[in-house]
């Protein structure tokens, strides 16, 4: 019997009420939401920690894109997406960040996952609805890579 593919993003990998105190808090929470999804093991998110002290995943446009380091993919399950919007912006030290889109990924594929999520951020129309839109659904129409590029 074949495996069915798994989404990408799915509705229950986003969450748009969320609140943290510090950057460290709320890649935490980006963490534990991939882990809930069944995309990671718990030691990824310290991964995501090691990897934000080497380098900073802040984007701009008020987004971060936490993920994991070379060592934390032996934790990453599948692909998979979750994206956390905080109320109040987190503090990023490049910038405030209002919009975290956690990746987690084997291989190398997070390198077109980062390509799709770059295309997004580059039209101001859609990274400011990606900032403010209410609906998960619109989220999840933004960020849903395309099938095919035709």
């Amino acid at each position: 019997m074949a495996e069915l593919a798994v989404p990408l993003l799915q509705l229950r990998a986003i969450r748009l009420d969320a609140s943290a105190a510090d950057k460290q808090a709320a890649i935490r929470l980006c963490g534990a939401l991939l882990e809930e999804i069944g995309a990671v093991d718990s030691p990824y998110v310290d991964a995501m920690l090691d990897r934000e002290r080497s380098v900073s995943t802040y984007l701009g446009e008020g987004v971060a894109i936490p993920h994991g380091t070379l060592e934390g993919k032996d934790h990453v399950r599948r692909d998979a997406l979750a994206v956390v919007r905080f109320a109040d912006p987190i503090e990023w030290g490049d910038g405030p960040v209002t919009v975290c889109i956690a990746i987690a990924a084997l291989a190398d594929r997070h390198i077109d996952i980062l390509t799709q999520l770059a295309e997004v951020l580059m039209d101001p129309d859609q990274a400011r609805e990606l900032r403010e839109t209410p609906d998960p659904d619109r989220i999840l129409h933004l960020l849903q890579p395309e099938e095919s590029l035709s």
